[in-house]
């Protein structure tokens, strides 16, 4: 059984004990906060393996807790996954752009946040980097990418893609099931003297799905925010 520590940040108390109950369940420790100040305090006592961190929170909201927690090196590695209310798109972009490492809406499906939990947590543990320090070959099913070569194939078949769409697409398959925005697909894609606007990864992503034929569903849109490769099962 797994025994990560998880901090839940909530300022309800209902939702802290749901989270905690069915988390204890799946073998994780919990340990609990209803502010931001009390998140940060409970952190500089003891680093979690992961944070459960709601926006909107008393005292401190869960932007600034996530930007203070971001921006400190003893703290920037503990991934955090963001629970927010639907409808708060921009709330949900801008905390990724700090640094978040993926989001839940609320009202959440439980089997939904203890996927996405283990999700984070395995990518944590596989040390998979928010850079463009990819490996040289990756392999998903049958959609194989060749860094070496260039090259891209999908059941053996080479597909012709512009290096734009082959960097965004092995940046995206690098980092399987990590939400990106479009501003940090551009930042890691694009470069920095590139004129280009967020809406050109909604070209490129298009021409990309159209190219990838029957993987094209192996990039999935998440709306109003951006993309994320879907994950192996």
């Amino acid at each position: 059984m797994s025994k990560e520590n998880i901090l839940v940040v909530d300022d309800e108390k209902d939702i802290v004990e749901l989270l905690q109950y069915n988390l204890e369940k799946e073998g994780y420790k919990i340990s609990a906060a209803l502010s931001g100040e009390q998140c940060l305090e409970n952190v500089k006592n003891e680093l979690p393996d992961l944070i459960l961190l709601d926006l909107m929170l008393p005292e401190i909201d869960g932007l600034d807790v996530c930007k203070f927690l971001k921006n400190n090196p003893q703290t920037s590695h503990i991934p955090i996954v963001m629970l927010t209310a639907k409808g708060e798109e921009t709330d949900i972009v801008l905390g990724l752009e700090l640094g978040a490492d993926d989001y839940i809406t609320k009202p959440f499906k439980l089997r939904e946040l203890l996927a996405r939990v283990k999700a984070v947590l395995r990518r944590t543990k596989n040390n998979i980097p928010l850079s463009f320090k990819e490996k040289e070959i990756i392999k998903f099913n049958d959609l194989v990418i060749n860094s070496i070569k260039h090259q891209v194939t999908i059941k053996d078949q080479p597909i012709n893609l512009t290096s734009t769409e082959f960097k965004l697409l092995k940046f995206l398959a690098s980092h399987p099931g990590k939400v990106f925005t479009r501003g940090q697909l551009l930042n890691q894609v694009w470069a920095e003297d590139s004129f280009i606007v967020d809406r050109a990864v909604d070209v490129h992503i298009r021409r990309l799905r159209q190219k990838l034929l029957t993987a094209s569903d192996y990039i999935i849109t998440i709306r109003g925010v951006g993309y994320r490769f879907k994950e192996e099962v």
